[in-house]
């Protein structure tokens, strides 16, 4: 049985300091025509969200009306990509690949039972900016991924990524072939709502003390050890 494997973006493949969350301030400047305080997108936690769920508790941080959320919501992500886009080449001076990503993307690609792409709260253009910074989308099928930009709601991103790969593979990955990669308990939340697999790295903001006991198939402390993470993800 084909195996398909979804990585989350940053804390699990790559780690890109400033780089991903001064975007969202200089986005959110745009669109509300005023200055905000000086670091004031660290008010909202990032870890394990979407980018419209970001956007959308900003602006309500920043006292936009209920009801002219949306619409501004809509415009901040539209500010979001620019930024971003023009922060690509910057980001492999910001940022880093983390232990063992390059090696286990490139061993999974030789494989010709496993299918990978991304599910991620990015939206699906800044997702591909992130991961093309630092050459990781050479091994990843992004045209099959689940993004932020697919649904605001994480836990409804494992079946859009299976819909995209069986149309794509012609063949049904069911969930039980599933494995979703990440570093949040957000994203066991989004494995077990599609009944996926989940796998869990300590690589973000969560500890591994934080992560043991949620639930997941297995946590490690990071991806270095590329056989055992290959074992894992074939099982």
């Amino acid at each position: 049985m084909k195996r398909l494997v979804l990585w989350d973006v940053d804390g699990t493949l790559v780690r890109l300091g400033q780089a991903s969350r001064h975007p969202f301030q200089v986005a959110l400047t745009h669109v509300l025509g005023r200055e905000l305080e000086e670091q004031f997108h660290e008010r909202v936690e990032m870890s394990g969200k979407t980018d419209p769920q970001i956007a959308r508790e900003l602006l309500l941080l920043a006292e936009v009306a209920e009801h002219q959320v949306g619409e501004e919501t809509a415009a901040v992500l539209e500010h979001l990509e620019a930024e971003l886009a023009a922060l690509a080449d910057r980001m492999p001076e910001d940022g880093r690949v983390l232990p063992g990503v390059a090696e286990l993307l490139g061993g999974l690609d030789a494989d010709p039972l496993v299918v990978q792409s991304v599910l991620t709260g990015n939206l699906a253009a800044n997702a591909a900016v992130k991961l093309g910074a630092f050459g990781l989308d050479r091994w990843l099928d992004l045209s099959i991924g689940a993004y932020g930009s697919d649904d605001a709601d994480r836990t409804q991103l494992v079946p859009v990524a299976r819909g995209r790969a069986a149309q794509r593979h012609g063949v049904a990955f069911p969930p039980d072939s599933v494995w979703v990669v990440g570093d949040t308990p957000a994203d066991l939340a989004c494995a077990r709502a599609g009944g996926a697999h989940c796998l869990l790295v300590a690589t973000g903001r969560f500890a591994r003390s934080d992560l043991e006991g949620l639930g997941a198939d297995a946590v490690l402390e990071d991806l270095s050890d590329t056989s055992m993470v290959i074992e894992i993800l074939r099982s």
